[in-house]
């Protein structure tokens, strides 16, 4: 017969069941950047995402740069096991393997025309997702990685005083990314210098540097850029896409559940979309208060710059190429999925760009 003390002491144990079955597992996820850049905001969007995915199981805790280990040694940290997590762009680690910037920014389209949505096509399905997945065991770091957040093409840059040829620009200590992106600014004898996000306002204010490149109007403006400069080139070619990436070291990873595992793939692919539909509409906001609020002169950039630039990038993808053979394989998937898919993508978008275009011009003329 049953009593009460039976059935509590049955219904404790099934409970005791239930909660180790649905235990957290909490991903701590270092960033490198700070914690006031739209970035952050999008990456806790997918962290929801997860969240409510997994019913709770699985929290994706974001932490501030610089909070366990320096920007520099996020991807070691995640490696290592310090931390669960990291967040970057998969170009800061050129140094490990110069394909990574095949992923995270491919220098000028991939020198053949690849924009942010077309790369999205190889990603997802011209083999790019299986090459990112070769990627870390190239660099011998156990690493899972996801691309989620998609941008570009990224603004030139920003400069005290207007540039009309390369000759003015060559005056400027510019800030660049790390890697290839930045290594061609050198080759074309621009004086680039690679540093972090939150680095470039000070640098800025302390003259150590004079003009500087991050991103797009929204993530330009949070750093406050317009404060000391007001002359911005919106079209560049050395980050045309942009990518950035979580990291979940390997064991941590392969610990979740399948389902887990494929409740963190959908959020990310989830969060390919939403991350350019929020670039889209804030880039726009932020442009037009730039340029009617903040004073900010708009320009397009010099003719000569898309010549000697692109010329540079080319010279680099073929050195690299020619040296290391992963970063060759990667770069001919590139190749051979651009042949057929950027003269449709490019000619397509050719109407939309004009239109586009003429009615910004309308909009100008009626201020």
């Amino acid at each position: 017969m049953l009593n009460l003390k039976t059935i509590t002491a049955g219904a404790l144990g099934l409970s005791m069941l239930a909660s180790a079955a649905f235990a957290e597992t909490t991903i701590r996820v270092q960033s490198v950047i700070p914690s006031s850049a739209d970035e952050i905001v999008m990456l806790k969007d997918f962290a929801e995402d997860v969240k409510a995915l997994t019913d709770g199981e699985v929290v994706i805790e974001v932490l501030p740069a610089g909070s366990v280990v320096g920007v520099q040694e996020t991807l070691d940290a995640v490696d290592a096991g310090l931390i669960e997590g990291g967040f970057a762009w998969t170009h800061y680690w050129s140094g490990k393997h110069p394909a990574a910037m095949l992923f995270g920014s491919p220098v000028a389209g991939a020198g053949v025309g690849i924009d942010n949505i077309a790369f999205m096509s190889w990603f997802l399905n011209a083999g790019g997702k299986e090459l990112y997945d070769q990627l870390w065991k190239e660099m011998g770091v156990n690493v899972k990685g996801f691309m989620l957040q998609p941008v570009g093409p990224e603004a030139l840059g920003w400069f005290k005083e207007p540039i009309e040829t390369m000759a003015d620009f060559r005056k400027y200590r510019f800030r660049t990314p790390p890697g290839i992106p930045g290594q061609t600014y050198k080759d074309i004898g621009v004086a680039s210098v690679a540093m972090g996000g939150g680095d470039i306002l000070p640098a800025l204010e302390k003259g150590t540097i004079d003009a500087a490149e991050w991103c797009c109007p929204k993530p330009d403006s949070v750093f406050g850029f317009q404060k000391v400069l007001k002359h911005y080139y919106l079209q560049g070619l050395h980050q045309v896409v942009v990518n950035a990436d979580l990291y979940i070291n390997g064991d941590v990873y392969n610990g979740l559940t399948p389902l887990q595992q494929k409740a963190i793939e959908v959020a990310a692919n989830a969060s390919l979309m939403k991350s350019m539909a929020y670039r889209i509409r804030e880039n726009g906001l932020a442009l037009d208060k730039l340029v009617n609020e903040d004073g900010v002169i708009l320009h397009d950039t010099p003719a000569d710059y898309f010549t000697e630039y692109m010329a540079a990038a080319n010279k680099a993808l073929e050195t690299n190429a020619a040296d290391n053979a992963f970063f060759a394989e990667v770069w001919q998937s590139q190749k051979d999925f651009a042949r057929t898919a950027v003269p449709f993508w490019a000619g397509a978008q050719t109407s939309n760009a004009n239109l586009g275009r003429a009615y910004a011009a309308e909009l100008a003329g009626e201020k």
